[in-house]
């Protein structure tokens, strides 16, 4: 999803509860100004897992913005959200920023439970897509013994730019594309794998 620039649309975060986790100072500040440029007023400002995950145990959240931290520890965070926290919040929205984006972090990005993976430096208006697209998708949440978080497969459209499925999910459509050629040539179609199915949404 791109958005029109010259657009007149207008997307305001101003009755959004936003949770900030950065671990540094010019992080910290770099997600504020983009949020707050958005119109976002209600910000919990958070520099530790500790801190985060307070704020998300005793206040409602509608949208969380949280780096990778050192070690990974912004995505045990997620982790935490999905399995531990109380409703509203363990379905909050979370959107991951990374200055490292090597194929292990975007999938433990994805695993975590995380809607997007966004690379620094961040751009506020890839910000504002990923939260517009995230705001619209409607995924359903899924509830497993290794899993719990939004679907990780996109159906109907794909995510901003036409990344997000899994590698996993491409390699068996090549593979069944290459199986099923002689069959489509006699008027045969595809058969797509049924999807995950989830415990409640």
């Amino acid at each position: 999803m791109a958005l029109d620039v010259a657009s007149r649309a207008r997307f305001n975060l101003e009755r959004a509860v936003v949770l900030l986790l950065d671990e540094t100072q010019l992080g910290m500040s770099i997600l504020v100004q983009i949020v707050t440029g958005l119109g976002a007023k209600n910000l919990y400002r958070c520099t530790s897992l500790e801190a985060a995950q307070e704020i998300a145990a005793q206040h409602e959240i509608d949208l969380c913005i949280v780096d990778a931290l050192e070690g990974g520890k912004g995505y045990d965070f997620v982790q935490w959200l999905r399995r531990e926290a109380s409703e509203p919040n363990c379905y909050v929205p979370v959107l991951i920023t990374t200055a490292h984006t090597p194929t292990s972090d975007i999938v433990r990005a994805r695993d975590c439970g995380g809607h997007f993976i966004i690379k620094k430096p961040i751009a506020p208006i890839v910000m504002l897509e990923r939260i517009i697209w995230v705001a619209k998708a409607g995924r359903p949440f899924l509830f497993t013994g290794t899993y719990v978080g939004p679907d990780r497969r996109f159906r109907d459209e794909g995510p901003p730019d036409g990344v997000g499925r899994r590698r996993e999910d491409l390699a068996k459509a090549e593979a069944a594309k290459a199986e099923a050629e002689p069959v489509a040539a006699q008027g045969g179609r595809d058969v797509e794998e049924p999807p995950e199915r989830s415990a409640a949404s």
